[in-house]
């Protein structure tokens, strides 16, 4: 797949890179709505490297199609599978924690912002015309989703 800009920071090649995909032969290109999703993420990850002094984001994960997002362990609604969500750090700024702080503190249009593990940030964005719920959470290893964005429980 040829390298496409999303925006000016972001390409589609960025966004849709898998190691689990190509590691287990899972074709991972997305449907043009997929890609007209990604378009408005990749503008949502715009605004948080800006509000992040313009430190550089490092997408872990974004688009999943299906078997992916299955393969990973994904959840069955994920907004990843519609090319809604991305997983990241930005390591020039801060702590992941630090950086889901900044964000939740911010004005930008989020569905779900998790602090997940200690290890990434996801971000999401609402589907079509609906509203962001600017949902909160965190979540760490036997501890399920908790509210808010918060440092690992004792």
């Amino acid at each position: 797949m040829a390298s496409r800009r999303l925006s000016r920071h972001f390409t589609l090649d960025e966004l849709v890179a898998s190691q689990t995909a190509a590691r287990c032969g899972i074709d991972n290109t997305p449907a043009a709505a997929d890609v007209r999703n990604l378009r408005r993420l990749a503008a949502t990850l715009e605004k948080i490297r800006t509000l992040l002094g313009g430190t550089a984001i490092l997408v872990s994960s974004g688009y999943r199609c299906p078997a992916l997002n299955t393969a990973v362990g994904g959840s069955a609604t994920s907004a990843h599978m519609a090319g809604l969500a991305a997983d990241f750090t930005a390591p020039g700024y801060g702590t992941v924690v630090q950086v889901a702080q900044k964000i939740a503190a911010s004005r930008i249009r989020y569905d779900q912002l998790i602090h997940e593990y200690g290890a990434w940030v996801h971000i999401s964005i609402a589907p079509g015309r609906k509203v962001p719920r600017r949902q909160k959470l965190s979540i760490f290893q036997g501890t399920g989703y908790l509210k808010g964005i918060v440092t690992k429980p004792a």
